[in-house]
């Protein structure tokens, strides 16, 4: 399936219905993208011999498939093709802080993708699968650095989720108090924003004298 069979509309399904904050809730596949692009670390959630586990790991989007990886002999991941999953990505963007301590909340961007993987044997969609992931993180760094080998390409599983099942929560803006009781208590009441920024590099204390970082990492860290 090409990205543009995809609806722009995510389907709704019983995993996916929005209960409970409806207004927060969006079906709108363009803000999927824009959540998972945001960002690269992602928890995988998946049932090992009868006990939930949720494992932090690495993902790369291409718009139609999640793409994550491992050891071989991660248990999550040898335990994940063939049994539903359900990956989460979540931003933080502030502290809502409102007059009552109940009110108070977090604006944030959150997607969750359900279904289940698929394990990725196609020599030519792992190399591109993987090349999303260290994209995603660092772009510039998959034709910078050494790719991986035979050996290392056999010592990786990696994994592709469909992203056509997925549910999007945001949630934006100033406590909900402001025209309530509350409001006359003299309270400082707002949003304290979550601005997360790289810093500068730092080199790997082997590093020989003389090897600068390249420019795409210097952009983004602050150099």
């Amino acid at each position: 399936m090409n990205n543009d069979q995809l609806p722009s509309v995510l389907p709704e399904t019983d995993r996916t219905r929005h209960r409970r904050l409806r207004e927060q809730g969006s079906l709108d596949r363009a803000q999927l993208d824009a959540v998972l692009e945001a960002g690269f670390v992602c928890h995988l959630g998946v049932v090992v011999d009868g006990v939930p586990m949720v494992v932090p790991t690495v993902y790369g989007s291409d718009g139609r498939h999640l793409y994550f990886h491992g050891s071989v002999a991660s248990r999550s991941l040898v335990a994940s093709p063939g049994a539903a999953v359900c990956v989460t990505v979540t931003h933080v963007d502030g502290l809502v802080l409102a007059r009552s301590v109940f009110e108070h909340g977090v604006n944030y961007r959150s997607a969750m993708v359900y279904g289940v993987p698929r394990l990725v044997t196609d020599p030519e969609e792992k190399l591109a699968g993987l090349r999303r992931l260290t994209e995603q993180a660092t772009p510039g760094q998959w034709d910078y650095a050494r790719q991986p080998n035979r050996k290392e390409l056999a010592a990786t599983a990696l994994l592709a989720l469909s992203l056509e099942e997925a549910s999007v929560k945001i949630r934006t803006g100033a406590p909900d108090d402001g025209d309530g009781p509350d409001a006359a208590l003299g309270i400082w009441a707002g949003v304290l924003p979550l601005k997360p920024t790289w810093g500068a590099p730092e080199a790997d204390p082997l590093l020989p004298a003389g090897i600068a970082p390249p420019p795409h990492i210097t952009a983004r860290g602050g150099a």
